[in-house]
């Protein structure tokens, strides 16, 4: 059996046994040949996002922030650490809704920083708010199993 991930660099859908990624295997993108996971969360366009929401398997953390909102910066390495413990059960990403205001719109976020979780293509949990790594890896988890 194979999971679809989506490349946060190149955008490309990839086919991954599922075993690999329960392993310590490092994973890379078939096509621009960068790892899949890096236990950072990707920056990602409106494009990106999309991408990552439609096709990938795995589920897809959203953190919508913007770079002059002190909680955002206060929860980035929070966050940054979270998404060093989830990986590769769910992919931790970021966009910046100042540089891309049609995704918030898109997305209605009404305050930042806010997370949201997509699974198959759609928003299965929200919370707004500045978190610390434990309580985002408890957030998480607990909406993914």
């Amino acid at each position: 059996m194979t999971k679809h991930l989506v490349c946060p660099h190149c955008n490309s859908t990839n086919r991954v046994p599922k075993d690999k990624l329960n392993g310590n295997v490092e994973l890379s993108c078939g096509k621009c040949h960068k790892a899949l996971f890096n236990e950072r969360p990707a920056a990602l366009s409106k494009t990106g996002l999309n991408m990552q929401i439609a096709k990938s398997d795995v589920p897809v953390v959203v953190d919508f922030w913007a770079p002059w909102c002190g909680p955002c910066q206060m929860m980035a390495t929070e966050y940054a650490k979270a998404c060093a413990l989830v990986e590769p059960n769910a992919r931790l990403v970021k966009v910046d809704t100042e540089a891309h205001p049609d995704v918030g719109t898109q997305h209605n976020i009404r305050s930042i920083p806010t997370l949201a979780i997509f699974k198959g293509g759609r928003e299965v949990a929200r919370i707004s708010g500045a978190r610390s790594a434990p309580e985002l890896v408890q957030w998480i988890n607990s909406q993914i199993s």
